[in-house]
C-alpha cells in the first residue's frame, strides 16, 4: 500500500525525518509567538532542518510549511517583498468559515465584541475586512441603551438595578448570551444565590453601580442549553391534556413532567414553567396532540398568540 504522508514522502518511506522536521517548526514558530517575536527567519528554520547546505533551502522549508498550512495552520511570510523571509504562525479553525453562514459568522463576531477578546478572533481566524477594529471598540447594538448598559455592567463587574416584572432588582451579572435574536442576562439577585435569566428587552429604569460592585458567583452548574430550563419568569404550573396515544409526543418535546395521571382516556402532565416563552413556543409545535388545562392566563396567552399569527 503507497500513499503520501507528511511532507510528501511516498508509503515504503520513513516517514519520521519529516515529522521531526515539521515538529521542529512547529516548535519553533509556537516559541517565536510566546516570546513575542516577530517571527521566525527562513534559513532559522532551514538550518533547524539541516538543509544550510541545500542547493533551495527555502523551497524545502516552504514544502514542510505548506504541510502544516493543509492542517489548519496559519502561516505566513511578514517579509516585504525581496527581502529574506520571516514566517509567523498561529492556530486557526477553518472549519467555522465552511460549517457557518455569513449569518452565524456575523453573530460570531458580534459574541467575539461582547466577550471582548481580541485573542478569539485571532484563533477564529475572522477576515481583517469582516472584524470590527479595534475588538475592543464599543459594540454595536442597534441603538439600545438598556443592551449597551447591561454589556457594560457584565464588562466592568458591575451591580445593575433595574425593573422587571413590575419589581425593583438589584442583581450581580455573571454573563450575557442571545438566543434567536432575544437578549438573556444570566444574574443572581442579591441577597440570593440562584443564576437566573432576565429578558433584557423587558427591563425598564436600568443603571449599574461602580465598576467591581458586582460580587463573584460560583457558577459551577453547566449552563441549559435547553431554553425550557431557564429561570427567565416567576415559576407557574401549567397543567396539560393530552389524548393518552400522544403523551409520549408530549415528553419528548417538554422533557419530564412534575407528575403525570390518567383520566378517562387522557393523560395529564404538570409542568413547573419559567420561561413561558419557549414553553408557548413547543405548545405550539405540538398542535391538537396537547391542550392547556390551567392556568388561564397562560392558556390566553396561547390564544392571542395564534390570533396575531392569524392577523386578527
Amino acid at each position: 500500500m503507497t500513499g503520501a504522508n507528511a511532507s510528501g514522502a511516498k508509503g515504503g518511506r520513513d516517514a519520521r525525518p519529516a515529522m521531526e522536521r515539521i515538529i521542529g517548526f512547529m516548535a519553533l514558530l509556537h516559541d517565536a509567538r510566546r516570546r513575542g517575536a516577530p517571527g521566525v527567519p527562513a534559513e532559522v528554520l532551514a538550518r533547524s532542518a539541516g538543509w544550510q547546505d541545500a542547493k533551495d533551502p527555502i523551497t524545502a522549508v516552504n514544502r514542510d510549511l505548506n504541510y502544516l498550512r493543509g492542517l489548519g495552520w496559519r502561516i505566513e511570510n511578514i517579509s516585504a517583498k525581496g527581502l529574506p523571509a520571516v514566517f509567523t504562525m498561529r492556530s486557526v479553525d477553518n472549519r467555522l468559515k465552511l460549517a457557518l453562514t455569513p449569518a452565524q459568522q456575523s453573530a460570531l463576531r458580534r459574541a467575539v465584541l461582547l466577550a471582548d477578546r481580541a485573542d478569539l478572533a485571532d484563533q477564529l481566524d475572522l477576515p481583517a475586512d469582516a472584524t470590527p477594529q479595534p475588538l475592543a471598540a464599543t459594540l454595536s447594538l442597534d441603538d439600545d441603551p438598556t443592551l449597551t448598559r447591561v454589556v457594560a455592567a457584565v464588562r466592568t463587574k458591575s451591580r445593575l438595578r433595574f425593573r422587571y416584572n413590575g419589581s425593583d432588582r438589584l442583581v450581580h451579572p455573571v454573563s450575557l448570551r442571545t438566543q434567536q435574536g432575544t437578549w438573556y442576562l444570566r444574574a443572581v439577585e442579591d441577597g440570593a444565590e440562584v443564576v437566573k435569566r432576565f429578558v433584557v428587552s423587558r427591563m425598564s429604569e436600568v443603571d449599574a453601580d461602580a465598576p467591581g460592585t458586582a460580587v463573584a458567583v460560583d457558577d459551577t452548574e453547566p449552563e441549559s442549553l435547553h431554553p425550557l430550563a431557564w429561570e427567565v419568569d416567576e415559576p407557574a404550573e401549567v397543567v396539560l391534556r393530552s389524548p393518552t396515544e400522544y403523551a409520549d409526543d408530549v415528553r419528548r418535546w417538554l422533557g419530564a413532567p412534575q407528575s403525570v395521571a390518567e383520566d378517562g382516556g387522557e393523560t395529564v402532565l404538570t409542568y413547573r414553567v419559567t420561561h413561558r416563552a419557549a414553553m408557548r413556543a413547543r405548545i405550539h409545535q405540538l398542535g391538537t396532540r396537547v391542550r392547556v388545562d390551567r392556568p388561564s392566563d397562560f392558556r390566553d396567552e396561547l390564544l392571542a398568540e395564534l390570533a396575531t399569527m392569524a392577523g386578527e
